[in-house]
């Protein structure tokens, strides 16, 4: 009975945006039909870079999609996933991975542990991932117009690459800054943390002005969510009397989130000024992310600050890892994924991110008011 109430609760809510978006998307014939996608960002929108470049994402990630190939750190799909089925096109391929990638539409650079500034968890921060662009677009254009040695037959992977003239006509999309903040918690103090975010935009300004010279031209930038909520934040948060809100979450890295967000749309507004021939859409997934944990319950969720993967409670063990003691066993997934808002303590859920994704796509939380096919005009 719980079950049917969770499924019938978030069918509701999914249609009910459904809905939304259908209105919105209707009140004109103008829809920008986007060739290919560019992406930008962390774990959070990684679908195989991390695996690709290190070791694999192991099982139980990906067990509700494409299993063992997926890539992604979740049980199932990412937001970006969604948007993409949203936009009708392929999912994207990630532009580290070899095996099976098609970039006909556009390429992930994300990358998982990934931050704006170098020196985070992982070697490939915001900057590289823009000289990987920059360099992806050079050979796709080289190679395109490149005929077979023989100069009489084309180049069989020609299929799999994007058409010049669609870098210009690409949506451009970020979601990054979560590890900024995260890597800084860990090593500076809050104030410290704080002190650095003008710096961190200041980079991310930075590539957004490498890929407009480039002729990127529409950008959809996602803030960063509330760090804060994070299970394993939660649990590894040594000063919790008086520092938790009403959720569970801690409330001074939360607001250190929010005024690198509201730094963040600051710098967007300067850049829409800045660069006149492109086009802007701020998308406030920090408020998203945070209705979605304070509703948890009422949308058939769980305890939101509970997870269902990995182990933080006496024995760290990271997901798809196992160990065993006293004859437990730590590591072992749980039932049903679907019924927490959290997969592993860091990332978010595939239901979870099917609520998101689809409260994103609503424009109800974009600046300006607009959903993402009304964002190229």
């Amino acid at each position: 009975m719980i079950m049917m109430n969770k499924f019938v609760l978030q069918c509701l809510f999914v249609a009910f945006v459904g809905v939304f978006i259908e209105a919105s998307t209707g009140q004109g014939s103008n829809r920008c039909e986007y060739p290919a996608i560019f992406n930008f960002g962390d774990s959070n929108s990684d679908t195989g870079a991390i695996s690709a470049a290190f070791t694999g994402v192991h099982p139980p990630n990906g067990q509700n999609f494409l299993g063992s190939l997926s890539g992604r750190a979740c049980d199932g799909r990412l937001i970006i996933d969604f948007i993409t089925k949203e936009l009708k096109l392929p999912y994207l391929s990630a532009y580290l991975n070899s095996v099976g990638a098609n970039y006909r539409h556009g390429a992930n650079f994300a990358t998982g542990g990934s931050s704006i500034l170098p020196g985070g968890y992982s070697p490939f921060h915001l900057g590289l991932q823009i000289s990987q662009f920059i360099q992806f677009k050079s050979r796709t254009k080289i190679l395109f117009y490149q005929n077979s040695f023989n100069n009489r037959t084309e180049l069989p992977f020609k299929s799999s690459l994007p058409r010049p003239d669609d870098f210009s006509r690409a949506l451009y999309m970020f979601d990054i800054g979560q590890n900024d903040l995260a890597y800084g918690f860990q090593h500076i103090s809050e104030e410290q943390v704080r002190g650095s975010i003008p710096n961190i935009l200041r980079q991310f300004s930075q590539a957004v002005q490498q890929l407009y010279s480039e002729g990127a031209r529409i950008f959809w930038i996602h803030n960063t969510g509330p760090i804060g909520c994070l299970p394993l934040n939660f649990l590894s948060y040594k000063s919790k009397q008086g520092n938790l809100d009403a959720n569970g979450c801690v409330k001074p890295q939360n607001e250190i989130a929010q005024e690198f967000n509201r730094q963040l749309k600051d710098k967007v507004f300067h850049l829409r000024r800045k660069l006149a021939l492109a086009k802007f859409t701020y998308v406030d997934v920090y408020t998203v992310k945070y209705q979605l944990v304070s509703n948890a319950r009422k949308l058939g969720f769980v305890n939101p600050l509970e997870f269902c993967c990995g182990s933080y409670h006496g024995y760290q063990i990271t997901c798809g890892m196992k160990t065993t003691a006293n004859e437990t066993v730590y590591g072992n997934p749980c039932k049903n994924p679907s019924e927490l808002v959290s997969w592993d303590g860091i990332h978010y859920s595939q239901a979870a991110n099917l609520l998101i994704a689809k409260q994103i796509l609503s424009g109800a939380f974009s600046d300006p008011r607009v959903t993402i096919r009304q964002a190229c005009f």
